[in-house]
């Protein structure tokens, strides 16, 4: 019986810390795209002559992120 107990309570907590740990992934992993990999991948473009490309896809995220802002 208290096999059963401590089972259930060690899913419980060990469960709550497995979504802390998800949600704390999923932050760090939107800064990282956000901070690095977007302006790293918008220099590589232009770089490669891709500026057709790159300009609109920088104004679109420009302005999904003056929306979403407010």
């Amino acid at each position: 019986m208290f096999t059963l107990l401590f089972v259930f309570c060690m899913f419980g907590v060990f469960g709550k810390l497995f979504c802390f740990g998800l949600k704390a992934a999923w932050g760090i992993s939107k800064f990282v795209l956000n901070i690095v990999f977007l302006p790293l991948i918008l220099i590589v473009m232009v770089a490669g002559g891709l500026l057709s490309v790159a300009f609109p896809l920088l104004l679109i995220i420009g302005v999904i992120g003056l929306v979403a802002s407010r």
